[in-house]
């Protein structure tokens, strides 16, 4: 199975080469239609703002089902359309509101509620069609998806989100109260490029430049404030609490009317993994009718947000061609199954397929998490002090009894570094990266098992529970689990972080006490990974992973507009009073 993330208008930085669409049918290699295809369709929204589209269809007669995908990185992906309008669907790639051919101005998840409702039922209208829309795509066009959905509009059937979150607040922008800061800026710095030239040929005044003096002033194009470019990220960063803005946009609100069928595929390294799990459940529990629910599916491998090599190398790691998905025949396969009644693997009572990493096979559950999986704790332990690997910090099963605490200063001007993992996008590489340059920082206390003597699984939600306390006013704790090999590479497996003043609540910040012990879960979401026999377990305890997520400057003062740093003092407590641990999903296995 191969991931193709970003090769079909998803990725923000790959660029897709002009393609000229022709009206005339065109013959199809790759399905048994021919298809033909109508370019530049302008589809008017309820408040009079134009969409602009490309049709993909079957040439002749008949009526088909619609497959919709709205994407802001430029619907001219050809090739994609006609492959799927090959096998038997109208095929409808739309740039939303703002975004190249697409009048208005982009804001992201904003309109895409009402425009992706609007476009749903004007598609299912459409001669050629037979009233079912599907829809599909990844990234912010599984927001798209979700968005639409939860608008609930009539000829909608099915979606296939892949690699997409479940909020836009937690999940996409922030994490455990910390913003995401390396995708916000990454994504936005993307999104730009055509907002960019969209503004500016606005702003061109060639006649009225013409009557400036001196001549040599001359300006090429009037460029945008970056306000006017990308307001939305200025008001990500003052909104830092879940509040009403994002509240605007909140997609488990409206679980409870979302009558579809959905394929939930995501990625144990990708930057919304914890979305695409958290979706699937919350949509098996909460949609309204039963064959809704019970028409929910789950695809996780191993992927990262990024393109997946042919030999399936994720990151630092090759897990082999069964890593590869082909997202196209994915596709096709999923809606062969739910417009036209394929009996094929959607069709299993199994509803979950997820990849196993370490032993790099898949398997089918019949729920996630697995209900059989035992959460177990794996406590924190250190005599001399868990500082760097050359510390003697422990994982063990066994509770602590007396013994003293761990202590590190974190300096926010000197943070740990990002090393792979759940990112996007452009310039640093996300997925499953070897963690031992940060083993030996003294501000990252590292806890090991001994080798294992036996095979080991843990598929299921991991969470660091913490006890600590700190000098500052404010503080993170960060949290990362890994699995390292006998040689010693420390493979990337799962991370989490908690701002302390978001310790109790999301939507409202409660201040900390210095010096005072407060205990912190650290959600680490999801994963699926055999920890071999002469393999060790391990788990960091920071505070700070950065760029991946902002740094705590340890003020307490609101990100926006703070640039003070102060230095902290943290202290990790792992006694019999307060038992820090590790908790993992062990699934018992044969021995």
């Amino acid at each position: 199975m191969n991931i193709r993330f970003f090769q079909r208008s998803l990725f923000v930085f790959f660029l897709l080469a002009p393609w000229m669409l022709s009206a005339q049918p065109s013959p199809s290699a790759s399905g048994t239609l021919p298809v033909q295809v109508e370019a530049n369709v302008r589809v008017k929204m309820r408040d009079g703002i134009s969409l602009l589209c490309d049709i993909y269809r079957p040439t002749g007669p008949g009526r088909y089902p619609v497959l919709l995908t709205r994407t802001p990185y430029n619907r001219k992906d050809a090739s994609q359309g006609m492959f799927l309008a090959s096998h038997g669907y109208v095929v409808i790639q739309q740039d939303t509101r703002g975004r190249f051919g697409s009048e208005g101005e982009f804001y992201p998840f904003r309109h895409e509620a009402a425009d992706g409702y609007d476009t749903i039922e004007w598609a299912a209208a459409l001669p050629y069609a037979d009233g079912r829309v599907g829809t599909f795509g990844g990234s912010y066009v599984g927001a798209t998806q979700m968005l639409a959905a939860s608008a609930a509009p009539p000829h909608l059937v099915a979606i296939f989100p892949y690699v997409t979150a479940a909020e836009y607040y937690e999940g996409w922008t922030y994490e455990g109260g910390a913003l995401m800061q390396w995708f916000a800026e990454s994504w936005t710095a993307g999104l730009i490029n055509d907002t960019l030239g969209k503004k500016s040929a606005r702003l061109s005044r060639p006649l009225a430049w013409a009557e400036q003096l001196p001549v040599d002033e001359f300006r090429i194009a009037a460029f945008p404030a970056p306000d006017e470019l990308a307001p939305y990220f200025r008001d990500w960063v003052r909104h830092e609490s879940d509040d009403d803005y994002w509240a605007a946009v909140r997609v488990s609100d409206h679980y409870g009317k979302m009558n579809i069928q959905a394929l939930h595929a995501g990625g144990w390294h990708d930057i919304f993994s914890g979305g695409s799990v958290r979706n699937f459940i919350e949509m098996q529990k909460q949609a309204p009718t039963e064959k809704a629910r019970r028409g929910q599916r789950l695809l996780m491998g191993p992927w990262a947000h990024a393109a997946t090599s042919p030999e399936g190398r994720i990151g630092g790691v090759t897990f082999g061609t069964q890593a590869v998905l082909d997202m196209n025949d994915t596709i096709v396969r999923w809606y062969d199954y739910v417009m036209k009644g394929r009996q094929n693997e959607f069709a299993s009572d199994a509803p979950v397929r997820i990849f196993v990493l370490g032993e790099n096979a898949w398997r089918t559950e019949r729920e996630f998490p697995p209900a059989r999986a035992v959460p177990t704790r794996y406590y924190l332990h250190a005599t001399r002090g868990a500082n760097s690997a050359s510390g003697d910090g422990a994982l063990s099963t066994a509770p602590p009894k007396q013994e003293r605490a761990d202590e590190f200063e974190y300096d926010p001007a000197s943070p740990v570094r990002t090393l792979g993992g759940r990112l996007c996008c452009g310039g640093l590489d996300p997925g499953p990266f070897d963690q031992r340059p940060n083993e030996s920082r003294s501000d990252v206390l590292v806890f090991s098992t001994p080798p294992l003597e036996q095979d080991l699984e843990v598929t299921g939600f991991v969470t660091m529970e913490l006890y600590a306390a700190t000098s500052a006013a404010d503080t993170d704790f960060t949290a990362m689990l890994v699995d390292v090999d006998p040689s010693g590479f420390a493979r990337y497996l799962a991370d989490g972080i908690l701002r302390a003043r978001y310790r109790e609540s999301r939507s409202k910040a409660t201040p900390i006490e210095p010096g005072k012990i407060y205990a912190y879960s650290i959600d680490l979401w999801a994963t699926s990974n055999l920890f071999k026999a002469g393999h060790r377990i391990r788990a960091y305890v920071s505070s700070s992973n950065f760029p991946r997520f902002s740094r705590n400057l340890n003020t307490g003062e609101s990100t926006f507009g703070s640039s003070r740093m102060v230095r902290a003092r943290q202290t990790v407590y792992h006694d019999a009073a307060h038992p820090s641990a590790l908790i993992l999903p062990v699934i018992p296995r044969p021995k």
